[in-house]
């Protein structure tokens, strides 16, 4: 499978795009003002202790304060709290371990999103091309995503070697990006993480919280770290500058890839290559079209995201469970996709057509797992249920592609509807006769959109006149063309 990397550099804000095979299937977006925060190592001050949910709030200079749950927060040794465990000795009293005032040294999990601050941890980690490196705990994890036995063993076998050699601790995850690679990279990655890691520490010593004390690399250096997989053949760069620091980055950590980093200078802008442009935009919708004819409807809410499939206008050429299962199959391809496409995560409920036949259920359930497989974030399927719904989770880091490109209606406040032209003059008559009693005067002016006007001046015009004379005043109209449907405004005169 062929790959791009498409990267957008604007001062304003950054884009990075995952091509395969001509097809869009990831999307990132980094605004200056507004630059994602996971992996950020911050000096922060507890606030606020919360004994009922285990867990407390930090404040890391930013607008929220961060959140951090007890089982987020590294444990002392047992001989350090003495008689102060509780319970089966297992467990630890969030009291315990923060008190307010403390000043924690602690690095984002998740972003904030929405109403919500920073998701945070004391288990601190950093990364590299090839390793994340924990200097808090004393294990090494292989990417589940290396799925070769052999190769999950020779990779271990190669950075216990390596290890030896080093007279530090801590633990290491190998990333995927690793299989295949030998001990001179593996012993490269483990040199710059520990010069990182004792920077990190000798930062920590002079700063007063809240403080940041390491930003996580911008995104178009991620993107070379996380996305540049060996079937990459271009990364494409906008960007002078940008190009200049990706050759860099790569002759440093990923050298194989330097060739494959081509600065793009045509006039046509990098995006409209293979549509992405256009892909942005049509992952903003909440249908999203089949070939077959089928569709699928996302809609995003704040507690889950919910996709239905429909076989819209396929109709198959058999009976009625062959088109269900070959609708079903293809929606589960295009739902993977979409779940990356729009940075979908937490919990996941998909409506897939009913089908009757356990095997076809079956079918559809591994065609799903199979293209989710691709994703890198971590994900997690429950089986078809009795009503014929797909429960799963999609970690979630960030804020969705919606939630950075989009904001709430401000005609419906982001509920999805507004009220009708009917209901908006139902509520003027009602506010009319309030205002009645309430003031002394000769006429009322209503100011409303066209749609509330041209209906109460037409389908309502005798409920009107009824009403004039119930007051006894006149009551006259105004269109205000930035008026909203929902928008109006009662004048006594």
């Amino acid at each position: 499978m062929s790959s791009e990397i498409l990267i957008n550099v604007t001062p304003m804000e950054t884009r990075v795009a995952l091509v395969e095979n001509g097809v869009l299937q990831e999307v990132g977006v980094e605004r200056a003002l507004s630059r994602g925060i996971v992996g950020n190592i911050y000096k922060g001050k507890v606030v606020r202790v919360l004994p009922g949910m285990q867990a407390a709030f930090v404040d890391i200079g930013l607008d929220k304060a961060g959140f951090i749950h007890v089982d987020d927060i590294k444990k002392p040794a047992s001989d350090e709290l003495g008689s102060a465990s509780y319970g089966n000795g297992n467990d630890l009293d969030v009291r315990q371990l923060l008190r307010e005032g403390q000043s924690v040294v602690v690095q984002v999990m998740k972003d904030p999103i929405s109403t919500k601050g920073a998701r945070l941890t004391t288990e601190l980690s950093v990364s590299s091309r090839f390793l994340v490196y924990m200097p808090t705990v004393d294990h090494i994890g292989i990417s589940q995503r290396i799925e070769d036995e052999g190769e999950r063993e020779r990779l271990r076998q190669q950075l216990d070697i390596v290890l030896k050699d080093s007279d530090k601790g801590g633990g290491y995850i190998i990333r995927t990006a690793a299989e295949g690679v030998d001990s001179t990279e593996l012993v490269r990655d483990v040199k710059f993480l520990h010069q990182l890691w004792q920077h990190i520490v000798e930062m920590t010593k002079g700063l007063k919280a809240p403080a940041v004390i390491y930003e996580d690399l911008p995104m178009f250096l991620r993107s070379m770290r996380d996305m540049a997989q060996p079937q990459v053949e271009k990364i494409w760069v906008d960007s002078k500058k940008a190009h200049s620091k990706l050759c860099e980055f790569a002759r440093q950590f990923n050298p194989e890839l330097e060739l494959a980093i081509e600065y793009y200078s045509s006039d046509r802008p990098l995006f409209y290559l293979h549509g992405v442009e256009d892909e942005i935009n049509r992952a903003l919708d909440k249908t999203v079209q089949l070939k077959s004819g089928g569709y699928l409807v996302i809609e995003q809410t704040e507690a889950m995201t919910t996709v239905d499939v429909n076989t819209g206008s396929f109709v198959g050429r058999h009976n009625l469970e062959e088109t269900t299962f070959k609708a079903n199959l293809e929606a589960a391809s295009a739902i993977a996709r979409q779940l990356r496409l729009r940075s979908l995560g937490g919990i996941i409920i998909i409506d897939f057509i009913d089908m009757l036949g356990v095997e076809h259920q079956r079918q559809v359930l591994r065609a799903l797992e199979k293209a989710l497989a691709r994703d890198r974030a971590k994900t997690s399927i429950a089986s078809i249920s009795a009503l014929g719904l797909v429960e799963m989770t999609r970690k979630r880091t960030s804020e969705s592609l919606g939630q950075i490109l989009c904001q709430s209606c401000p005609t419906c406040d982001g509920k999805g509807r507004v009220k009708s032209a009917e209901t908006i003059c139902y509520e003027i008559f009602r506010d009319i006769l309030r205002e009645s009693r309430a003031f002394e005067c000769d006429k009322f002016l209503v100011l409303a959109a066209q749609v509330v006007v041209d209906r109460l001046l037409e389908e309502e015009s005798s409920y009107v006149a009824d009403l004039e004379e119930f007051v006894g005043r006149a009551i006259a109209f105004q269109v205000e063309p930035m008026y909203s449907p929902e928008q109006y405004d009662i004048i006594p005169a």
